[in-house]
C-alpha cells in the first residue's frame, strides 16, 4: 500500500485538515489555494501558474481588487440580510459567520486592509447603521430591498386614502350639521310661519281684487297690514325681498370655502391629502421612467461631435431613424441624407417653435406626444400639453429642455 493511498491515516488526516479552515495569510485569492503553512505558501508563490496569475493581475490590478471587493461586500451584506436583518450585533460576529466558508473571498484581496475600515464604509455609504461601543463596533442592517420600499410605499399610500375619506366624511358630517342646526332654527318660530303664511294670503287677496298677483317674501306683519289698507284704495304694491336668499347663498359660499383645522389648530386645505397623494404618483412615475437613455425613433436631433466637424456635420440636423443598444442611434442628416452612427452623449435635442408637436423622451411621461406651448429661456424649460394617449390635455408646465425633443 503506498504512502498516502485514499484510506490510509495520513491521507485521511490531509482530508479533515483540508475541511477546516486555515490561517488567512497563507491563501492566494488570484489561484483561490489555500496552503497550510508558510512553507507551502512560499512554494506556491514560486510555482509557474501562480505568476502567471500575477501576470494577469499586474495588467488592471485596480480592476481585479475592485471586483474582489464588490463580491465580498455583496457576500456580506446578504449574511445580514438573511441572518441579521432586523437585529444590531457586533461587527466580528458576522465577520465569523461569514469567513466559515472556505470559498470566501478573502478580505486581504479587497481595497479594505482591516474590518474596522470596511465597517466604517458601510456606516458612509448608508448600507448599514454603525455604532462604536467599547466592546467593538455594532452594525445593524438597514433594509432597502425592493419589496420592502413597495410595501412601505403602498402602506403610506392606504393612509393617505384614509386621510381623504376622513376628511370627506367629515364635511359630511359638517353639512348635516349645519342642516339640522338651520331646521332647529325653524322650529322654534312656529307663530312667525304662521304670521308669514297669512301675510302671503292676504297678499293675494289684495292682488285679486285688482286683477294682479304679487309675492311678499320676508315682509313683516306690520308691512302687510299697510299693504292690505292701500290695495283696497286700488293701488296694491308688492315689495320683493331676497335679503334672507341672499344670506343663504353668502352661508352656502361660506361653507363650501371653509377649511378643516387640525388639532394643533393650523388650517388644512380640504384637497391637501389628495393633492399629496397625486405628487406621491407623479414622483412615482418620474422615478420609473428617469433612465440614463433617451434615444427614440421619429425625432430629430442636432449632432454636436466635434470630430465630424472636418466633414461639415457639426451642429447639424438629423432624424433618428434608428436605436441601437438604447444609447446609439442611426441618424439620417436632414440635409445630405447621409446615415451615421452617434452616441447620444454627442447628440443634442431640438426644441420646435411654438405650437409643434415634440416628444417627452424622458422623465415621468416619457414616450407621450405633446404639443409646444411656450418656452422659458431663462430656467431653460417648455410649457406642454400632452394630446393623446392616458394623459390626454396634461399641462406641464416646467419640463426641460433634455426631456422633449422635436418630431419628425
Amino acid at each position: 500500500m503506498g504512502k498516502n493511498e485514499f484510506l490510509t491515516p495520513k491521507a485521511i488526516a490531509n482530508r479533515i485538515k483540508a475541511k477546516g479552515l486555515q490561517k488567512l495569510r497563507w491563501y492566494c485569492q488570484m489561484c483561490q489555494k489555500q496552503c497550510r503553512d508558510e512553507n507551502g505558501f512560499k512554494c506556491h508563490c514560486m510555482s509557474e501558474s501562480h505568476q502567471r496569475q500575477m501576470q494577469i493581475f499586474g495588467q488592471n490590478p485596480d480592476r481585479i481588487v475592485e471586483g474582489y471587493s464588490e463580491e465580498f461586500e455583496a457576500g456580506f451584506l446578504e449574511l445580514m440580510r438573511r441572518s441579521h436583518r432586523f437585529s444590531r450585533i457586533a461587527a466580528t460576529v458576522v465577520y465569523n459567520e461569514y469567513i466559515h466558508d472556505r470559498h470566501h473571498v478573502h478580505m486581504n484581496s479587497t481595497r479594505w486592509a482591516t474590518l474596522t475600515e470596511f465597517v466604517k464604509y458601510l456606516g458612509r455609504t448608508g448600507k448599514c447603521k454603525v455604532e462604536e461601543t467599547p466592546k467593538g463596533w455594532f452594525i445593524t442592517y438597514i433594509d432597502r430591498d425592493s419589496e420592502t420600499l413597495f410595501k412601505e410605499k403602498m402602506k403610506n399610500k392606504r393612509i393617505k386614502l384614509d386621510m381623504v375619506d376622513e376628511e370627506r366624511q367629515e364635511r359630511e358630517i359638517q353639512k348635516q350639521i349645519e342642516i339640522a342646526a338651520s331646521a332647529s332654527v325653524s322650529s322654534t318660530n312656529p307663530l312667525s310661519n304662521s304670521e308669514d303664511n297669512t301675510t302671503r294670503k292676504l297678499n293675494l287677496e289684495a292682488a285679486a281684487a285688482v286683477g294682479k298677483v304679487g309675492f311678499a317674501l320676508g315682509s313683516s306683519y306690520k308691512d302687510n297690514v299697510t299693504s292690505n289698507g292701500s290695495g283696497n284704495n286700488g293701488s296694491s304694491s308688492t315689495r320683493l325681498v331676497f335679503e334672507e336668499l341672499d344670506k343663504d347663498n353668502n352661508n352656502n359660499n361660506n361653507n363650501n370655502n371653509n377649511r378643516k383645522i387640525d388639532k394643533n389648530g393650523s388650517k388644512v386645505s380640504g384637497n391637501s391629502a389628495l393633492e399629496e397623494l397625486m405628487r406621491e404618483e407623479e414622483k412615482v412615475k418620474e422615478k420609473m421612467n428617469r433612465k440614463d437613455y433617451w434615444l427614440c425613433e421619429g425625432i430629430i436631433v442636432k449632432v454636436m461631435s466635434k470630430a465630424l466637424a472636418d466633414k461639415g456635420y457639426y451642429k447639424q440636423k438629423g432624424v433618428v431613424r434608428k436605436v441601437i443598444d438604447k444609447y446609439v442611434g442611426e441618424i439620417e442628416m436632414l440635409e445630405k441624407k447621409h446615415v451615421l452612427r452617434v452616441d447620444q452623449d454627442e447628440l443634442e435635442t431640438v426644441i420646435p417653435q411654438i405650437g409643434g408637436l415634440v416628444r417627452i423622451v424622458n422623465g415621468a411621461y416619457r414616450g407621450s406626444n405633446a404639443r409646444l406651448l411656450g418656452v422659458d429661456t431663462d430656467k431653460f424649460c417648455a410649457q406642454v400639453k400632452i394630446e393623446k394617449g392616458v394623459y390626454d390635455g396634461r399641462v406641464l408646465n416646467a419640463i426641460d429642455y433634455e426631456d422633449v425633443c422635436k418630431l419628425a
